[in-house]
């Protein structure tokens, strides 16, 4: 099946420019929204990947669309790859994973984020021994429990989306994400359920 994905930032904004350019390829459902792409909570997005299956094909007018950063695409298009669901975009013809071009290009960007998140993990890791000579501790302060997030986390995680994917779709750090699954009794592959005497 061809789904397409359509989303534009505000309200006063049209959908109907990419609407009719995804009905004009062929989409044969279409997921749009009205909401930031700087938003972690895209419910039109999650209907979405809640309903593609491996074999079928997901049209954007844009990658832009898709994507809130570079990275958050690059992971999706992964998850893509994994599941057997071909990406198209309209308005940037290489993006097209179904060809060996588009294919080959998406690899090079791949290297090319990765090297990006080691070199950003290096510096952290320096940063955050600099801060410890110094006395300091590094870290994110503990927050509360959000149940809302929570769910979102199971509901994805069920649908045997990745770790990274939840991490970037979230906006929430990983030991976050294991520590929401266990809170709401899921078993996380890999660990063992140890039963409360």
């Amino acid at each position: 099946m061809i789904f397409g994905y359509a989303r534009v930032s505000t309200r006063e904004q049209n959908l109907n420019l990419q609407t009719d350019a995804l009905k004009k390829a062929g989409c044969e459902r279409i997921f749009q929204e009205k909401v930031s792409g700087r938003s972690p909570n895209r419910p039109g997005l999650l209907k979405l990947l809640e309903q593609i299956r491996p074999g079928d094909t997901l049209i954007a007018f844009s990658v832009d669309r898709l994507g809130r950063t570079t990275r958050e695409l690059i992971i999706l298009l992964n998850d893509f790859k994994e599941k057997g669901i071909a990406f198209k975009s309209l308005s940037e013809g290489i993006f097209d994973t179904s060809s060996p071009m588009g294919e080959a290009i998406f690899q090079i960007i791949a290297i090319l984020k990765a090297m990006e998140v080691n070199v950003l993990r290096e510096r952290t890791i320096k940063g955050l021994e600099a801060a410890r000579a110094r006395g300091l501790n590094g870290g994110r302060p503990a927050g509360s429990y959000n149940k809302k997030k929570a769910s979102a986390v199971v509901t994805l995680y069920k649908q045997k989306n990745s770790i990274n994917f939840i991490e970037e779709t979230q906006n929430i750090s990983r030991s976050t994400i294991y520590r929401y699954l266990r809170n709401e009794g899921v078993v996380i592959k890999g660990f063992k359920k140890v039963k409360n005497n």
